[in-house]
């Protein structure tokens, strides 16, 4: 499973770098969940076509990922953000301060802002 989403999140940094018919093959077998003889039955090809192409895609993400590492850093600034929002909303628990709650507010804002654009 844990495979299967990080091909997922690859395809999601990298898919513009497939084939318009791998993305396709790609998407039927990691989102859809389709077995390889629905792809080739969906798509008119064959089984071993479906197979070949999704495991070239596979390779071609992952070196785009061993060369780029855009994935690994979209997963660390992700983390980070959770971190920075849960420090802040931390503080704004414990402090009583007006000032220092809608600094936390508007770094909660931000952190939010900051996800909806990864």
């Amino acid at each position: 499973m844990a495979k299967d989403l990080r091909i997922i999140l690859l395809l999601d940094c990298y898919g513009a770098f497939l084939t318009p018919r791998q993305q396709e093959m790609m998407m039927h077998y990691y989102s859809e969940d389709l077995s390889l003889g629905e792809i080739a039955a969906l798509t008119g090809t064959t089984r071993q076509a479906v197979r070949d192409s999704v495991k070239r895609s596979e390779q071609v993400l992952n070196h785009m990922e061993e060369k780029l590492q855009f994935a690994e850093k979209l997963c660390a600034l992700r983390q980070n953000y959770a971190v920075i929002a849960e420090t802040a909303a931390t503080l704004a628990e414990t402090c009583q301060e007006t000032a220092v709650q809608d600094a936390c507010t508007a770094i909660r804002s931000s952190v939010a802002a900051g996800l909806q654009l990864l």
